[in-house]
């Protein structure tokens, strides 16, 4: 268990689902915290540096921070908890790891040796496949990103790993902490599943010698060893020297693969297909002085020969060393800045979930094989989970804990059409308080009778509309009212906030006025003969009408007025808005919706609007 400091002044006392206990680190990006949520669970929130919450830059670093942790198997990293990377305060909670980092064992104990390092050995490789096969390269793996808890080696801190797309685009920028670094992440060259490979190889010597491979007396003399110096393996016992020094190559493309590596370490014999593979590069760019910390004690040493390639670049980056000695100078303080282990990662999605091809292909518009950016749909690829506004209380439409109706079940629907998996539809109740609740980030949707006419536009955006309601009046079967003149001088009972009942009399219509408590109270007034109609939103007052037993009542099927209920959503995401309205199209095609409708409503009389409606442009 890390060390919990305080907190301190203008830390928030709560995340989301957690209250906030104190402090377990902070990093360049975050400050991560000891929260417990109302249930007694512990867990690792992570929450984005309030100078970053303004960049869209950095919030789209964070989301990717999520998004390569989820795609990884669970045995490996930490389960995700919560998230959200939308409102005021982005924030990550993740199970928290109860077990200390591998640099704080080793400098604690002493080197690993016998059983113990091979096991080490072992299950971080096994870790490492699992992430390859997740399709992440991590960037990072050092042994401040290696907790070990009780049940085996766990990474962590996926904070600049790169997700490597279908195309096997990779990344050329030089991030990592040195020590750790490959030369290729130096020399400003492809970055990819080699890299990690290297890192490996040089947390491994760490571990059995107790000294970063490539020392970190200074990041000068550190990336000058990584280039041009091998490495003194002599402190490992001869079967890993041999595993390790192949994974230290210069040549990435001669390192053999994570899974080439975890056989090797079970016994396996060297054989064709474990060099890497090569990846295709978006061209080489200029090593930047964006690395993330020092990490690792002073110690001698460098790593595996090279070839060709390899000599071009150690003259290449000896002069560039040389050069930037003055640029490292300036930009110390950056450079100084431990990455520290602290995110504890996150549950992976259900497996169709976990790769890049399971994308649905509404996803990807227009060019084939170019995916469209979509916040609401990173988000949920990140956190596995939608978030859906509704409005509690409501028959038939929203009632209960967990709610049930005929909205909640629309919502289902388009979770499902956007790709959330299983058990991450979570509702919020937001009562009235719609248009907030989408602007805050408190919800991604909303789906509780939100009329497209009665929002600002320029706030929020629309899909849908999922139903074309109207203004009508709730009444017993037998009472022949049809019109709105029927109406006149009987007895309408209003409900607390009502506003139809306005709208009749502005409509030269008089009748005397039931006051009730609720619409439950009035809509069993209307049951019982003692009010005549109840007036309303007729999904709304069908609802009301549904539950009640031993009377037949209907909507009357005045349509007063029309009020297309949108699905509410943050402006400016066209292909979620569209992907949404193909859901909706498919539900009245299908003839889905209108199953529903007669499902939570059809105890009522009511002549339901069936017809596909005309569709918000996106």
């Amino acid at each position: 268990m890390p060390e919990i400091r305080p907190l301190r002044p203008g830390d928030p006392p709560r995340l989301g689902e957690y209250s906030l206990k104190g402090r377990l680190g902070e990093g360049g990006q975050g400050v991560v915290y000891l929260g417990e949520s109302d249930g007694g669970e512990r867990a690792a929130v992570k929450l984005l540096h309030v100078r970053f919450t303004g960049e869209a830059q950095a919030r789209s670093r964070f989301a990717r921070e999520l998004a390569a942790a989820r795609r990884v198997d669970a045995f490996c990293t930490a389960r995700v908890l919560d998230a959200d990377l939308d409102g005021e305060t982005p924030y990550i909670a993740s199970e928290l790891i109860e077990g200390p980092s591998l640099r704080e064992v080793v400098e604690r104990d002493g080197p690993l040796s016998g059983e113990a390092l091979d096991r080490l050995a072992v299950g971080t490789a096994t870790a490492l496949a699992a992430i390859h096969h997740a399709g992440i390269a991590h960037r990072d793996l050092k042994p401040d990103n290696v907790l070990l808890a009780a049940d085996g080696p766990r990474v962590v801190d996926f904070g600049i790993a790169k997700i490597i797309d279908e195309s096997g685009t990779i990344t050329t920028r030089a991030v990592g902490t040195p020590a750790y670094m490959a030369p290729e992440q130096i020399a400003g060259e492809r970055v990819g599943f080699p890299a990690d490979v290297f890192a490996w190889g040089s947390t491994i010597a760490f571990t059995a010698t107790g000294r970063a491979p490539f020392g970190s007396e200074t990041i000068v003399a550190t990336l000058n060893r990584v280039i041009n110096h091998e490495a003194d393996l002599s402190g490992l016992p001869g079967g890993l020297r041999e595993i390790v020094a192949a994974c230290l190559n210069k040549e990435q493309r001669l390192r053999p693969t994570s899974d080439a590596l975890l056989r090797r370490l079970l016994g396996h014999p060297p054989g064709e297909g474990e060099a890497s593979e090569e990846e295709p590069a978006e061209g080489a760019q200029t090593a930047t002085a964006d690395l993330t910390g020092q990490g690792g004690r002073a110690g001698a040493g460098t790593a595996g020969r090279a070839g060709p390639a390899g000599t071009r670049r150690r003259r290449t980056v000896i002069a560039g060393v040389a050069g930037g000695l003055a640029v490292l100078a300036v930009t110390g303080a950056l450079l100084a800045a431990r990455s520290g282990a602290l995110t504890a990662g996150a549950t992976p999605p259900p497996a169709a979930a976990r790769t890049p091809a399971a994308r649905t292909p509404a996803r990807t518009p227009g060019t084939p094989g170019v995916s469209a950016p979509s916040r609401l749909l990173d988000r949920i690829e990140a956190t596995g989970t939608l978030r859906v506004g509704y409005r509690a209380g409501l028959p038939g439409i929203s009632l209960g804990d967990p709610p049930r109706g005929f909205e909640i079940d629309v919502a289902g629907r388009v979770a499902e059409g956007l790709g959330v998996p299983s058990g991450g539809l979570r509702f919020v109740d937001v009562g009235l308080g719609r248009q907030e609740a989408i602007e805050r980030g408190k919800v991604d949707l909303v789906i509780s009778g939100f009329s497209i006419g009665s929002a600002d536009r320029e706030r929020i955006a629309f899909a849908g509309p999922y139903y074309v309601a109207h203004r009508d009046v709730l009444v017993r079967a037998s009472s022949r009212i049809d019109r709105l003149g029927d109406l006149r001088g009987k007895r309408l009972c209003l409900p607390q906030g009502q506003t139809t009942g306005q709208l009749i009399r502005d409509r030269g219509i008089g009748f005397v006025r039931v006051d009730a408590d609720d619409s439950s109270r009035c809509a069993s007034q209307v049951a019982d003969g003692s009010a005549d109609a109840m007036p309303g939103e007729d999904l709304l007052i069908a609802g009301f009408g549904a539950r009640l037993q031993g009377t037949e009542l209907e909507i009357a099927g005045l349509r007063l007025t029309t009020e297309r209920y949108g699905v509410a959503m943050r402006r400016g995401d066209p292909v979620a808005c569209r992907r949404i309205n193909e859901v909706i199209a498919s539900m009245y095609q299908d003839g889905s919706m209108e199953g529903l409708l007669r499902r939570h409503l059809g105890r009522v009389g009511f002549r339901f609007e069936t017809a596909r409606p005309r569709l918000e442009t996106c």
